[in-house]
Protein backbone atom coordinates (compact mmCIF):
# COMPACT_ATOMS: atom_id res chain seq x y z
CA UNK A 1 0.00 0.00 0.00
CA UNK A 2 2.74 2.39 1.05
CA UNK A 3 4.55 1.54 -2.80
CA UNK A 4 1.04 2.28 -4.12
CA UNK A 5 0.85 5.50 -2.31
CA UNK A 6 4.10 6.53 -3.48
CA UNK A 7 3.48 5.52 -7.31
CA UNK A 8 0.22 7.34 -7.07
CA UNK A 9 2.23 10.59 -5.73
CA UNK A 10 4.68 10.52 -8.84
CA UNK A 11 2.83 8.81 -11.03
CA UNK A 12 -0.82 9.95 -10.68
CA UNK A 13 -1.52 9.49 -14.32
CA UNK A 14 -1.18 5.48 -13.96
CA UNK A 15 -4.30 5.48 -11.84
CA UNK A 16 -6.62 7.98 -14.01
CA UNK A 17 -9.41 6.92 -16.18
CA UNK A 18 -8.00 2.91 -15.43
CA UNK A 19 -10.24 0.66 -13.45
CA UNK A 20 -8.70 -2.03 -10.96
CA UNK A 21 -8.52 -4.80 -13.58
CA UNK A 22 -6.64 -2.65 -16.16
CA UNK A 23 -4.13 -0.08 -13.80
CA UNK A 24 -2.22 1.91 -16.03
CA UNK A 25 1.79 0.98 -17.28
CA UNK A 26 4.74 2.16 -15.49
CA UNK A 27 7.67 2.98 -17.70
CA UNK A 28 10.05 4.20 -15.06
CA UNK A 29 9.25 2.04 -11.81
CA UNK A 30 9.95 3.50 -8.39
CA UNK A 31 12.50 1.15 -6.23
CA UNK A 32 10.73 -1.27 -3.92
CA UNK A 33 12.51 0.81 -1.40
CA UNK A 34 9.94 3.14 -1.65
CA UNK A 35 7.80 0.93 -0.12
CA UNK A 36 9.49 0.04 2.86
CA UNK A 37 8.45 1.08 6.64
CA UNK A 38 9.21 0.52 9.80
CA UNK A 39 6.97 -1.48 11.75
CA UNK A 40 6.42 -3.40 15.26
CA UNK A 41 6.63 -6.99 15.04
CA UNK A 42 2.85 -7.61 14.34
CA UNK A 43 0.72 -10.27 13.48
CA UNK A 44 -3.19 -11.19 13.01
CA UNK A 45 -5.06 -12.59 15.65
CA UNK A 46 -6.79 -15.84 13.85
CA UNK A 47 -5.32 -18.98 15.79
CA UNK A 48 -8.67 -20.44 17.68
CA UNK A 49 -7.20 -21.73 21.07
CA UNK A 50 -4.18 -19.67 21.36
CA UNK A 51 -4.17 -16.74 23.56
CA UNK A 52 -3.16 -12.97 22.01
CA UNK A 53 0.45 -13.25 24.15
CA UNK A 54 0.50 -16.69 22.25
CA UNK A 55 0.42 -15.51 18.82
CA UNK A 56 2.07 -12.84 19.89
CA UNK A 57 5.48 -15.02 21.01
CA UNK A 58 5.17 -16.62 17.94
CA UNK A 59 5.48 -13.45 15.61
CA UNK A 60 8.27 -12.74 17.62
CA UNK A 61 9.80 -16.03 16.67
CA UNK A 62 9.06 -16.00 13.15
CA UNK A 63 9.78 -12.23 12.58
CA UNK A 64 12.76 -11.55 14.87
CA UNK A 65 13.93 -14.71 15.40
CA UNK A 66 13.77 -14.36 19.72
CA UNK A 67 11.91 -16.86 21.98
CA UNK A 68 10.13 -15.22 24.05
CA UNK A 69 8.04 -17.03 27.02
CA UNK A 70 4.16 -15.41 27.08
CA UNK A 71 4.66 -14.85 30.62
CA UNK A 72 7.57 -12.44 29.80
CA UNK A 73 5.38 -10.00 27.82
CA UNK A 74 4.32 -7.19 29.39
CA UNK A 75 0.48 -5.39 27.37
CA UNK A 76 1.63 -1.38 27.17
CA UNK A 77 -2.33 -0.72 25.55
CA UNK A 78 -4.92 -1.29 22.99
CA UNK A 79 -6.19 0.99 20.30
CA UNK A 80 -7.69 1.18 17.31
CA UNK A 81 -6.14 1.99 14.61
CA UNK A 82 -7.91 2.77 10.89
CA UNK A 83 -10.86 3.73 12.26
CA UNK A 84 -12.42 5.05 8.69
CA UNK A 85 -11.81 2.18 6.60
CA UNK A 86 -11.06 -1.43 9.19
CA UNK A 87 -11.38 -0.03 12.36
CA UNK A 88 -8.66 -2.77 13.40
CA UNK A 89 -7.82 -3.22 17.03
CA UNK A 90 -3.74 -3.50 17.55
CA UNK A 91 -2.54 -4.49 21.26
CA UNK A 92 1.22 -3.70 21.71
CA UNK A 93 3.45 -5.68 24.27
CA UNK A 94 6.73 -5.27 25.58
CA UNK A 95 9.73 -7.84 26.00
CA UNK A 96 13.50 -7.32 26.96
CA UNK A 97 15.30 -9.96 25.04
CA UNK A 98 19.11 -11.56 25.11
CA UNK A 99 20.81 -12.70 22.60
CA UNK A 100 20.81 -16.29 24.46
CA UNK A 101 17.05 -16.03 23.74
CA UNK A 102 17.86 -15.46 19.61
CA UNK A 103 16.86 -19.10 18.62
CA UNK A 104 16.40 -18.45 14.74
CA UNK A 105 16.56 -16.06 11.88
CA UNK A 106 13.30 -14.08 12.12
CA UNK A 107 12.45 -12.60 8.78
CA UNK A 108 9.11 -13.63 8.21
CA UNK A 109 7.54 -15.59 6.18
CA UNK A 110 8.48 -14.40 2.43
CA UNK A 111 5.97 -16.67 0.83
CA UNK A 112 3.23 -14.36 2.31
CA UNK A 113 4.85 -11.33 1.03
CA UNK A 114 7.26 -10.63 4.35
CA UNK A 115 10.57 -9.24 4.13
CA UNK A 116 11.04 -8.28 7.49
CA UNK A 117 14.92 -6.86 8.65
CA UNK A 118 15.20 -6.50 12.76
CA UNK A 119 16.33 -3.09 13.23
CA UNK A 120 18.18 -2.07 16.63
CA UNK A 121 17.92 1.52 17.20
CA UNK A 122 20.84 2.55 19.65
CA UNK A 123 18.66 4.47 22.70
CA UNK A 124 20.07 7.77 22.68
CA UNK A 125 18.70 7.76 18.95
CA UNK A 126 15.41 6.42 19.48
CA UNK A 127 13.48 9.97 19.79
CA UNK A 128 14.86 10.73 17.18
CA UNK A 129 14.37 8.50 14.41
CA UNK A 130 10.80 7.91 16.61
CA UNK A 131 9.79 11.56 15.16
CA UNK A 132 12.23 11.59 11.69
CA UNK A 133 9.60 12.13 8.80
CA UNK A 134 11.96 11.18 6.52
CA UNK A 135 11.97 7.46 8.13
CA UNK A 136 8.05 6.01 6.93
CA UNK A 137 6.92 4.28 10.18
CA UNK A 138 3.46 3.14 11.48
CA UNK A 139 2.03 5.20 14.82
CA UNK A 140 2.98 2.31 16.71
CA UNK A 141 6.54 2.97 16.30
CA UNK A 142 6.30 6.16 17.73
CA UNK A 143 3.79 5.28 20.58
CA UNK A 144 6.24 2.38 21.35
CA UNK A 145 9.03 4.53 21.47
CA UNK A 146 7.16 7.50 23.65
CA UNK A 147 6.13 4.51 26.23
CA UNK A 148 9.79 2.98 26.18
CA UNK A 149 11.15 6.33 27.12
CA UNK A 150 8.64 7.06 29.65
CA UNK A 151 8.43 3.69 31.34
CA UNK A 152 11.92 1.99 30.95
CA UNK A 153 14.74 4.64 30.30
CA UNK A 154 14.18 6.55 33.70
CA UNK A 155 15.35 3.25 35.14
CA UNK A 156 18.37 2.26 33.09
CA UNK A 157 21.71 2.38 34.60
CA UNK A 158 23.25 5.60 33.63
CA UNK A 159 26.57 5.37 31.53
Amino acid sequence: AVYMCEVERHSPQVFQNQDKENLGHLKDPLPAAVGVTYELCAGIVDKPGLSIEEIACEEVLEECGYCVPAADLRKITSYRSGVGLTGSRHTIFYAEVTDQMKTGEGGGQPEEGELIQVVEIPLEDSMKFAFDESLPKTPGVILGFIWFQNNIAPNLPKK
